[in-house]
């Protein structure tokens, strides 16, 4: 195969200290033993991780393992922190992007980075797009919907129109998923079977807003293979035709083809069934490491699914914005990253 970029994958900081002065959702890491640590919110353990979170030795060696060649680093989605108050919220994004940018100028040629804004104060959010810019990163990581105000909300549009005028893309990722309450008292299931419709709520809102063609230039990728989006295109095209079109002059299944997807949808066919559906162009690499729900081997599994070699790595320049100069690791022995 050839370069290999992963554009799904988490990062938590080694250090992120409790403060009574701030919001009681104030998130923190407390390490524990060996290479575990704890992500604390709200005074409980949210999820227990390891130095692969924000060490980048072994990210590196897992790489090797993988067949990745560049992972691009976009904070763990909770730490999005779209419920704080913004002072907070700032702070705390400000504190994510330069975890992001430190671990990215340890080893430039494999990482590439995605970071986070205060999305609840949008002009708060428009400084920190300027900051993103200037560290170089290739746009923000944001919920499925902002604290509960939907993505296609007008009120986010100035969000959208600065992330275009700066050429910057906007990650979609599920976050506090609706209907939690309808599978039982089952949180379980969360990841597995509730995030996929959470995704597609969060596209349909922005189709339905009319997002894809008011910001024709915009960069939106939709995590997790879009969800269960690309299954209802046929029957919201079929809503379209009807007069269901809210702010759409053109069929959803043609504007979902302005969007970005990521292959973790651990199922060949499956996989098969989305390049049919948005076109393979528009798919890109994706693994959700360091995480339990990762997809391993992420390049040879999205070659096996789909015709085209650009998936590998050329999409991923499309949606990052330019291409990398990216240092090839696969077959090679990671040490360490380069020491400055």
């Amino acid at each position: 195969m050839g370069t290999v970029i992963d554009i799904h994958t988490h990062i938590v900081p080694a250090r992120l200290a409790a403060d009574p002065k701030r919001d009681a959702r104030w998130p923190s890491v407390e390490l524990s033993t060996g290479d575990q640590a704890m992500v604390i919110i709200a005074g409980k353990v949210f999820r227990k991780i390891d130095t692969r979170s924000w060490d980048v030795e072994r990210r590196l060696a897992d790489m090797v393992e993988d067949g990745t060649d560049m992972q691009v680093l976009s904070p763990m989605p909770e730490l999005l922190s779209h419920w704080l108050p913004p002072d907070d919220a700032e702070y705390l994004a400000d504190l994510m992007n330069d975890q992001i940018a430190g671990m990215i100028a340890q080893a430039p040629g494999n990482f590439a980075g995605i970071g986070m804004v205060c999305m609840q104060d949008v002009p708060r959010a428009i400084r920190q797009l300027d900051k993103l810019k200037a560290l170089g990163f290739a746009g923000i990581e944001i919920g499925t919907h902002i604290d509960g105000v939907a993505l296609g909300s007008e009120g986010l549009f100035p969000v959208y129109e600065a992330a275009q005028s700066l050429d910057l893309g906007i990650f979609v990722h599920p976050l506090h998923p609706a209907g939690m309450e309808r599978v039982g008292g089952s949180p379980e299931f969360a990841a597995t079977a509730v995030f996929p419709l959470e995704t597609a709520l969060a596209s349909v809102s922005l189709l339905a807003a009319g997002v894809p063609e008011r910001f024709p230039r915009l960069r939106v990728l939709l995590s997790h293979g879009g969800g269960a989006l690309p299954w209802i295109l046929p029957r919201m095209d079929f809503g379209w035709s009807l007069g269901a079109r809210g702010k759409m002059t053109r069929a959803p299944s043609n504007l979902a083809r302005q969007f970005w997807y990521d292959s973790i949808l651990y199922d060949p066919v499956s996989l098969s069934f989305l390049g049919n559906a948005v076109g393979e162009s528009r798919i890109v690499v994706g693994s959700d490491y360091p995480f339990t729900i990762r997809q391993k081997q992420p390049g040879a599994f999205a070659s096996r699914a789909l015709s085209s070699e650009a998936v590998l790595a050329e999409n991923s320049f499309g949606f990052l914005g330019r291409r990398y100069d990216v240092a090839r690791l696969r077959g090679t022995a990671v040490a360490g990253p380069p020491r400055g």
